[in-house]
């Protein structure tokens, strides 16, 4: 219903959807700007960046093309919209994500598709059937896993209305954590975002083992491969948040 809608105004469903498009090219043109003065950032070149950079936002990009609206949950329990969705015959997870739901967001995730299929194409690595199909298991996965990190912050709104910007620090900011290599960050962070929030399971494991370079960890070869195992464990924590949120949530009356 909410694309049938957006689609009756076409012009300025090409004209935003362009407009999203160069605004998330920024990010990308903001590591150019910087190899203009390096040949390497961390010992990873433009090219490895660029592989980081397209697989983390097109993650961030599709999981806010499916899930995004979710974050707008504090809005709606604090107007008793909610109680609507609750009403209905239909999971309210899916009508909340739904609702409103914007196709003006494929913007960030092909603009990030473009930038990894320029990666792919600039890396000297022959691609093989393994390493396409590790790379298409971490585009999923990473998918997953932003997308239950959405559900989940949102659900802190069920108690702290106004937990939208310190979800989005886990969700976009995590999002930019991960576009720069492992290696340029101290190895308590590198840690803290792969034993506690598991975003080092989107790219960076993954890509260690695409590109054959060390973990700053050293942990074992199974970690480079258990980007599935994170991405469930992420949609089971998310799933118990989201119904311990709907147990307490009480409506406004109105």
């Amino acid at each position: 219903m909410w694309t049938r809608a957006q689609m009756s105004y076409r012009t300025s469903f090409v004209l935003t959807s362009l407009g999203n498009l160069l605004i998330t090219s920024l990010d990308f043109a903001v590591l150019v700007l910087m190899f203009r003065h390096t040949d390497r950032l961390g010992g990873w070149t433009l090219p490895e960046i660029g592989l980081l950079y397209g697989t983390s936002g097109f993650a961030l990009g599709a999981a806010d093309l499916l899930v995004g609206s979710v974050d707008s949950l504090g809005q709606r329990i604090r107007s008793g919209d909610l109680d609507v969705l609750l009403l209905r015959p239909a999971p309210a997870l899916a009508l909340v994500c739904a609702e409103r739901f914007a196709l003006r967001r494929l913007g960030r995730p092909v603009q990030s598709l473009l930038v990894l299929g320029w990666s792919m194409q600039a890396l000297a690595l022959a691609w093989t059937l393994p390493r396409l199909l590790l790379l298409a298991g971490m585009l999923v996965c990473g998918t997953v896993i932003f997308s239950a990190l959405f559900v989940g912050g949102a659900t802190l709104q069920f108690w702290w209305g106004e937990a939208k910007e310190f979800q989005n620090s886990f969700t976009y900011g995590g999002a930019t954590l991960l576009h720069y290599p492992p290696s340029v960050f101290a190895k308590e962070l590198v840690a803290g975002v792969t034993f506690g929030l598991p975003l080092a399971f989107v790219n960076w494991l993954p890509t260690l083992r695409l590109l054959h370079r060390p973990d700053p960890l050293g942990l074992p070869t199974a970690f480079q491969y258990a980007s599935p195992l994170a991405a469930a464990l992420c949609v089971l924590a998310a799933g118990f948040a989201w119904r311990a949120g709907l147990r307490a949530y009480r409506s406004t009356g109105s």
